[in-house]
């Protein structure tokens, strides 16, 4: 089918603000009778709060409020399980963690009130590492962990806040009609999402006990729901408002300093409250990635046939569950990667620690389990001497499978992925050097999770007013939205301003996250432009003396279909509407994904309902390996994307670049290094992440597999661009070298190591 906007590379509708200098960020927003906020963090990983004494901080000149947990409700926020206080109650978990908190006229004040604040603690035994805290004579990090509220039956016990766990098959049958058994143990790092834009927040209280926080955030009903939860406010007394936002990658969901933003707003007369975090506290209090542990046992075929997995995912999720629950679970689901696997059982365990807390990154526990998956698979297929190409073309999943949990997936396109992946990097030549390797990895996400909804409004003069509660944060989804809206209705996009990110005059969303907007927030605003157009049918109808079946829309009108010439305009329809018959035409739309539904026989602990819109992908990379170094020169990679249908072509593309951008820095240099829990590179200098010069030749390519539940057929892109980076990069190193990484990042040191006992094995044998 012609579109006139489906499929075609359209600026994106902010780029103009953007390029000119014009956006407004948080950190931009100046209020009149502003205050500073700042926050006094914990120096120990585990302590108990004896005393605090703020006397001092409270007058000191310029102070205009100091709180503490004393000053606070006991309302304890998160997304799975509500652990977190807003400031540290009786103990705390980890270094960094708020305890008290000051607002001021200037931050010179508010930094110095903070060195006025006498804390007394007494210290506590401590754990840093997932598997000594699952011991059972480890420290508890959370005494009352039965107590706290879950949003799901959460299997919980000692340090483990959560377990999922899923069957399929019989396990042991199929590792004894196994050929070859191949185990191994995989770890991964803490990774933090590296937003340009620091997190930040304002919060202003009316004189009538109404707060208006904004926020560079990604979901601005969720911060009105942790407000809420913690501070005992009712939702309706609070307004949360996202300016333009500087990156998020999952960071930017959950809460950060916005709650303290408005426990300060309340307790000084209407002032406004700014607090802007520090890079140091980015990297020492916010949520990044979880670390892992992940145990992988393979069952194969002499003709290289998968015939059983095993898997035992630990996720590190630091003092706080936050996102942990649904990053084990979620990670855990997808850990049977884009394969037929008859015999699986795989176990997901989030579990405490006394480090920074974690949560939400690109991938969503995705990238720590396909890093084990795949490169077991590297290993299985080596091991029978079969092309890991090969391997994986064998056993991929084709149109009619089904998911774990028992749905039917349609539209499938990882061989056509994997095919190209490997054909942008020549897979099939021999080497050209010695030290040269090639590796491949695949990898399936979802798109389609919980609810989104749409407002579509004909304006008088004919234009369209678009609202939806999503943020659009750098990704492009404002504009994918509107090019969906533009089809749908028949209208220039340039007549549509969409109205988003705020409380307040925005129809109800979840959250930009999940690589779900495209999907479930396209079909929204497409099911509400569908309800506008109905209702201008309708109208014009009644004008027009004629059946609704002989009208057509297009091109700003309403015209009979057998006389072109009889028609309304679009501005003609608005004006009646609003002045003449009916009322104003508004569309509108909720989209919530009911199915189809997981056959749960098989899950235990499992914190979501459906998923569904399988996204598929295949990255592969060409590296040559300096063997006196250790390190590693990228020649070139490749990165395939079944999106579905490609709303805007341009778009996808650069979502694909930056992923696998974004993979790299995972896989070969960033890593957030503990002492103790003690954070010791929080800053740019000292945290590696890849820049333009960095960067090897890149192709991005686009796979088109139509799913007939999303908008036009598309389905999302955000995460999976990342996800398969690690995995092939550790197998494009075995390749070259012949040594096996399973740690991430990918260190030279690293791999001088496995090459000395590579060599030390080589001279015992």
């Amino acid at each position: 089918m012609n579109y006139r906007y489906i499929g075609k590379n359209v600026p994106k509708v902010d780029a103009l603000e953007k390029a000119l200098g014009k956006a407004i960020y948080i950190n931009d927003i100046t209020l009149p009778g502003m205050l500073h906020g700042k926050i006094l963090r914990s120096p120990y990983p585990h302590a108990r709060i004896i005393k605090i004494d703020t006397s001092r901080a409270k007058k000191m000149p310029g102070v205009k409020a100091v709180i503490t947990a004393d000053d606070l409700p006991d309302g304890r926020f998160g997304p799975f399980i509500k652990d977190e206080p807003v400031l540290a109650r009786d103990k705390v978990r980890y270094i960094g963690e708020p305890v008290a908190a000051v607002a001021a006229t200037d931050l010179d004040a508010a930094e110095e009130a903070l060195q006025l604040i006498i804390v007394e603690y007494e210290e506590l035994p401590a754990v840093f590492d997932p598997l000594e805290a699952m011991k059972p004579e480890a420290p508890l990090i959370h005494e009352n962990l039965k107590d706290y509220i879950a949003t799901f039956q959460a299997i919980r016990y000692g340090n483990v806040c959560s377990k999922t766990t899923f069957v399929e098959g019989d396990i042991e049958k199929g590792f004894r009609e196994a050929d070859v058994i191949v185990e191994e143990t995989f770890t991964t790092h803490m990774q933090h999402q590296c937003y340009i834009e620091p997190a930040g927040a304002i919060a202003q209280m009316d004189v009538s006990g109404n707060f208006t926080v904004w926020s560079c955030t990604q979901a601005v009903f969720i911060h009105q729901a942790r407000i809420s939860e913690a501070l005992r406010i009712p939702m309706s007394k609070i307004r949360v408002i996202a300016p333009y936002v500087g990156g998020g990658f999952g960071g930017k969901i959950e809460s950060h300093v916005q709650i303290i933003c408005v426990a300060l707003a309340q307790r000084v007369n209407n002032r406004p409250v700014k607090i802007i975090l520090s890079r140091e506290e980015e990297f020492s209090s916010t949520r990044p990635r979880h670390p892992s542990v992940i145990r992988c046992k393979l069952g194969v075929k002499k003709d290289g046939r998968i015939v059983a997995l095993e898997m035992i995912n630990i996720f590190d999720t630091g003092a706080y569950a936050c996102d942990g629950p649904g990053v084990a679970a979620f990670g855990s689901l997808m850990a049977r990667g884009p394969y037929r696997i008859p015999n699986f059982k795989i176990e997901g365990y989030c579990v405490y620690t006394n480090k920074v807390k974690t949560g939400a990154m690109r991938g969503f526990g995705n990238p720590q389990t396909g890093f084990a998956r795949e490169s077991i698979i590297d290993i299985a297929a080596h091991e029978i001497g079969m092309d890991p190409l090969d391997f994986r073309l064998k056993n991929a999943l084709e149109p009619g499978d089904r998911s774990v949990g028992g749905q039917v997936i349609k539209s499938v396109g990882i061989k056509e992925c994997l095919t190209k992946a490997a054909e942008a990097i020549e897979w099939k030549k021999p080497k050209k050097h010695k030290y040269r390797g090639k590796g491949i990895a695949s990898i399936q996400h979802i798109s389609g999770l919980l609810t989104v909804s749409a407002i579509v409004r004909i304006n008088e003069d004919g234009t369209v007013s678009l609202h939806v509660g999503t943020v659009d944060i750098g990704q492009g989804s404002n504009t994918i939205l509107c090019q969906i809206c533009a089809e749908e209705l028949g209208v220039n996009l340039e007549d549509i301003v969409i109205i988003s990110g705020d409380t307040h005059s925005a129809p109800y969303t979840w959250a930009t996250s999940a690589s779900r907007l495209t999907y479930t927030g396209g079909n929204a605003v497409k099911q509400a432009a569908l309800d506008a157009k109905k209702q201008l049918l309708e109208l014009a109808t009644d004008v027009l003396g004629v059946d609704k079946e002989a009208l057509e829309v297009g091109n700003k009108r309403v015209f009979v279909k057998t006389n072109p010439e009889r028609f309304l305009t679009f501005q003609e329809l608005g004006a009646i509407s609003c002045w003449v018959k009916g009322g104003p035409v508004i569309g509108k739309a909720s989209f919530m994904v009911e199915e189809p539904a997981f056959d749960r026989s098989g899950f235990q602990g499992f914190p979501f309902g459906t998923m569904t819109a399988y996204i598929f992908a295949a990255q592969s990379v060409e590296l040559e390996v300096d063997v006196e170094t250790g390190q590693v020169q990228l020649i070139r990679g490749a990165s395939a994307h079944d999106v579905g249908r490609a709303i805007n072509p341009q778009n996808v593309e650069g979502q694909i670049e930056g992923g696998y951008v974004q993979g790299l820095g995972y896989a070969l240099t960033e890593e957030i290094v503990f002492e103790r829990g003690k954070v010791v590179n929080p800053s740019f200098a000292d945290y590696k992440i890849f820049t333009a010069p960095d960067v090897p030749e890149l192709k991005a390519i686009i796979v088109e597999c139509l799913d007939e539940t999303g908008p036009f057929g598309a389905k999302g892109l955000g995460e999976p661009g990342l996800v398969g980076v690690a995995p092939a990069l550790a197998n494009a190193i075995f390749d070259a070298i012949g040594v096996r990484i399973t740690e991430l990042p990918i260190t030279p040191e690293k791999i001088l190591k496995k090459i000395r006992e590579k060599e030390f094995e080589k001279r015992r044998g």
